[in-house]
């Protein structure tokens, strides 16, 4: 391990970025422990934790994802969802719409600025209503518990309303958010990994000390009576954690190897021209989307949740919510179907078989028993969607384990999400994809130095 960083830091390009990273991430934890101005940021806990009361719960689950700064109402209580939700409706739009899909093809760099214009603006109208609905939701938990929020604050009103109060957490939960996008960007632009990725992977890692402290209670050391938490459920618990990281990883890395053969000349080193050839192989990975589906799965049911939610728990508003919420089964049923969705739409979107297919014909390579063109084409495209299924349905099955092992176990919650489930994936995934990114960084500085000798001894 000690010989490994000290090749990573040896590279002074690999060494900037990561540093880069690490700052900015840094940056974004500072953001989680500053409160919106007006806010008493003991007492939202206190509201908070008496609202969920260890169950499943939506705000349980955007806490986890945000490190424990939605429930501290902070300036970046919003975390990176407004900016995701907005990458999902993009998506869609694509898919549905012909000349973005046009334009992406004829002009990818001109597609994707306009894109990226697009998104910012709907990560801005996200990010507003959603932090008004937060203010909404901070002046319920006033008037049920006083003290949330200052009495300087909430005294400015006008009609009635406190403009003043709501004015502060739009414009501030707004920039938090927006400058999270603004991060998530420079580190995916400049730094190492996915940015988006790493900041929600940050929040789950943030939530370990946390979920060791609910074991350690639940668990009952202090007394001779049996806690919450018994030890033969924790050994199931560690049992499922490794299951999933085992599991999380071979399929990830799982590929399907497509023989290819090329019309070599006969003639000069054929021979070797061959055995080079033998070996020839197309590379389809069997989770091509890796575990982008379960972060929009899980950004996608909480946008209508959290307004129904926040809303009121009356009516047909508080019906969806409740449908909505983890641990239901209509939640459960919609969440397997959108992960096994969104698989299949960003697998469509980023695997392009006939470009595969003309770029085989152009140098000569084809399928062993496939014709070229055409019938190439669309034996990939039967393969990977065959493929495809097997990696949504895994996905699937790892999302909703915690909440079937949870409830078989009585655990809480907080634990069961944290030892599988959507954190879990997401943690494996943005890891394995960020290791992957050094991997490629030491490949190419171990060729420039091979081509520099060579050049040397020329």
């Amino acid at each position: 391990m000690s010989a490994t960083l000290k090749k990573i830091f040896s590279i002074p390009e690999l060494r900037e970025k990561i540093l880069y990273t690490l700052l900015l991430l840094c940056v974004c934890r500072i953001g989680a422990y500053i409160p919106v101005p007006g806010i008493n940021g003991e007492e939202v806990v206190k509201s908070f934790q008496y609202m969920t009361r260890g169950s499943q719960n939506l705000f349980q689950l955007m806490d986890i994802f945000t490190g424990g700064a939605f429930a501290q109402m902070t300036i970046v209580a919003l975390g990176v969802m407004p900016y995701i939700s907005a990458s999902i409706i993009m998506q869609l739009l694509m898919a549905v719409i012909p000349s973005l899909q046009r334009e992406m093809k004829e002009n990818s760099d001109q597609g994707r600025r306009r894109m990226g214009k697009w998104t910012r603006i709907f990560t801005l109208f996200i990010a507003v209503l959603q932090s008004a609905l937060y203010a909404k939701q901070a002046m319920f938990f006033h008037m049920s518990s006083s003290g949330v929020i200052y009495d300087s604050i909430y005294q400015v009103q006008a009609f009635g309303f406190p403009w003043l109060f709501f004015l502060l957490v739009i414009a501030t939960m707004t920039t938090g958010s927006l400058f999270l996008m603004w991060v998530g960007e420079q580190i995916t632009a400049k730094g190492i990994g996915n940015g988006m990725s790493l900041i929600i992977t940050l929040g789950i890692i943030s939530s370990l000390p946390s979920t060791v402290g609910s074991i350690v209670k639940q668990l009952n050391l202090d007394s001779q009576e049996m806690g919450q938490l018994s030890f033969s459920s924790l050994v199931v618990l560690a049992g499922l954690f490794v299951s999933i990281i085992a599991g999380t990883i071979s399929i990830i890395q799982s590929t399907r190897k497509i023989p290819l053969q090329y019309a070599t000349r006969r003639g000069g080193n054929f021979e070797g021209e061959g055995a080079a050839a033998s070996t020839a192989h197309i590379p389809l990975k069997i989770n091509y989307a890796g575990v982008i589906p379960v972060i929009f799965a899980s950004s996608f049911l909480m946008f209508p949740a959290t307004i129904a939610q926040f809303l009121g728990a009356q009516g047909v508003l508080g019906k969806i919510a409740t449908f909505l919420s983890p641990g239901n089964w209509v939640y459960g049923i919609l969440y397997v179907s959108l992960i096994i969705g969104f698989t299949y739409l960003w697998t469509a979107m980023s695997f392009h078989p006939d470009q595969i297919a003309s770029d085989m014909k152009k140098n000569g390579a084809f399928i062993p028993g496939i014709r070229q063109g055409k019938p190439t084409q669309d034996y990939l495209e039967n393969c990977m969607s065959r493929l495809t299924f097997v990696g949504a349905i895994f996905l699937a099955l790892i999302a909703v384990l915690p909440t079937l092992v949870g409830r078989l176990l009585g655990v809480d919650q907080t634990i069961s999400h944290f030892f599988g489930g959507t954190s879990l994936l997401i943690l494996i995934g943005v890891v394995l994809d960020t290791s992957k990114q050094i991997d490629s960084h030491l490949l190419m500085e171990r060729y420039d130095g091979f081509m520099s000798r060579r050049k040397g001894k020329i």
